[in-house]
C-alpha cells in the first residue's frame, strides 16, 4: 500500500517513543513489557486521534471545508484533539457531545473551551442522537454559507484507520532498531478505528503479533463487529491486499465495569501501578481500563512469562482531572 500517495497533513509529533517498562514488568513477575507512547503526539495535549486526523483533515481541506463537526462523550479525547487540530489549521470546530451539559467544565471539556470549540450537548447518551444533531448542525452551517466536514465518532472510518496502519509501520521500524519483537499488542478498543488500523497494519506487515483489544464501552460481539466493519471498509476503499477474518479481531469486554467513563477498581490500580513504577500517566476512561485488562491477563496466566508484550498508550490523561475524588 502506497500511504505516501494519500493526502495527509502534519499534526502529530512522530515517531512517538517506544519504551521498555522494566519496573512494571518486575512488579508483575513478567513478561517483558514495552509501551508505545501515543500520549506524546503533542497536539492538544496528545493522544492517538492525531494520527487519524492527519488523513481525515487532509480530505476536509481538499473538499474546501471551513468547519469540522465531530462527536464523543463529555470527556472525549477525540473531541479535544479535533478542536486542537482545527485551531492549528484555521478551521471552525463544533463538538456535539453526548449527555447533559455539566454545570462546570473540567478535564477535556475545559481544554475544548480553551481551544475555542463550539461545544454542544445532545441531552442523551446514544450515538444516534449525536449523529442526528451533527447532521442538523451541518445543515445550519451550509445555510449560513459555510462548508462543514463531519468526522465520525473517534475518527473511526476507513480513512481514519490509515493512521494506525502508518502507526504500525512506525512501530515495527522502532522495534527492529531496538532488536525486539512483540508476541502480543494490547490496545484500547472504543470506537474501533485504532483497533482496526492496528489489525490491518499487523496483516499488511506480515508481523504476526496477537492484537488484543480491551473494550471500554461495548460488549465483545458488538465491539468486534464494529472493528471488522471498519477494517473491511478500509480494505475495500483502498484495495488493500489482505483479508481479515474473525480470528484476527480479539476483544475482551470484562473490564468495562459499570459503563463507559465509569471508574473501576482495576482501572484505578492500573493507573497507580503505571504511575508509581514508570512515571507514566494513564486515564480512567480508556488506557486505565485497557492496562487493567493486560495486568489481569498477566496475573491470570494468559500470557507466558517469556513473552514480549506491547501496551499501546493512546493518551487521555486530561480526563483524569475530573476523577480526583477516586484518588483522595
Amino acid at each position: 500500500m502506497q500511504l505516501a500517495k494519500i493526502p495527509r497533513v502534519h499534526l502529530a509529533a512522530l515517531p512517538t517513543p517506544l519504551e521498555e517498562m522494566p519496573r512494571l514488568s518486575a512488579a508483575l513477575g513478567g513478561p517483558r513489557l514495552f509501551i508505545k507512547r501515543d500520549d506524546n503526539t503533542g497536539l492538544g495535549m496528545g493522544g492517538n486521534k492525531a494520527r487519524k486526523l492527519e488523513f481525515l483533515l487532509a480530505e476536509a481541506l481538499a473538499q474546501g471545508a471551513d468547519t469540522v463537526i465531530t462527536t464523543g462523550g463529555p470527556q472525549s479525547n477525540h473531541a479535544r484533539i479535533t478542536a486542537a487540530a482545527a485551531a492549528r489549521l484555521g478551521l471552525g470546530c463544533v463538538l456535539v457531545l453526548t449527555g447533559e451539559r455539566p454545570s462546570a467544565f473540567g478535564g477535556n471539556l475545559l481544554i475544548d473551551r480553551i481551544l475555542g470549540a463550539d461545544v454542544r450537548f445532545t441531552g442523551a447518551d446514544d450515538e444516534e442522537s449525536a449523529s442526528v444533531m451533527m447532521a442538523e448542525v451541518a445543515e445550519q452551517l451550509r445555510a449560513a454559507g459555510k462548508v462543514p466536514y463531519i468526522i465520525p465518532l473517534g475518527g473511526s472510518n476507513p480513512l481514519g484507520a490509515l493512521g494506525y496502519i502508518a502507526g504500525f509501520r512506525e512501530l515495527i521500524g522502532q522495534a527492529e532498531e531496538q532488536g525486539v519483537a512483540f508476541d502480543r499488542i494490547y490496545i484500547t478498543s472504543g470506537s474501533g478505528g485504532t483497533h482496526a488500523g492496528t489489525v490491518l497494519g499487523n496483516k499488511l506487515c506480515s508481523y504476526g503479533a496477537r492484537v488484543v483489544g480491551i473494550s471500554v464501552s461495548r460488549p465483545r460481539e458488538l465491539a468486534a463487529e464494529r472493528v471488522a466493519r471498519i477494517a473491511q471498509s478500509c480494505i475495500d476503499r483502498f484495495a488493500l491486499p489482505v483479508r481479515v477474518v474473525s480470528d484476527d479481531i480479539e476483544v475482551d469486554d470484562r473490564y468495562i465495569g459499570a459503563g463507559y467513563g465509569r471508574m473501576t477498581d482495576g482501572g484505578k490500580e492500573a493507573i497507580l501501578l503505571l504511575a508509581r513504577h514508570e512515571g507514566i500517566i494513564a486515564d480512567p476512561v480508556y488506557t486505565g481500563k485497557a492496562l487493567a485488562g493486560l495486568i489481569d491477563h498477566i496475573r491470570g496466566g494468559l500470557i507466558d512469562r517469556d513473552e514480549t508484550v506491547l501496551f499501546w498508550h493512546t493518551g487521555g490523561a486530561p480526563a483524569l482531572f475530573v476523577y480526583g475524588e477516586h484518588f483522595q
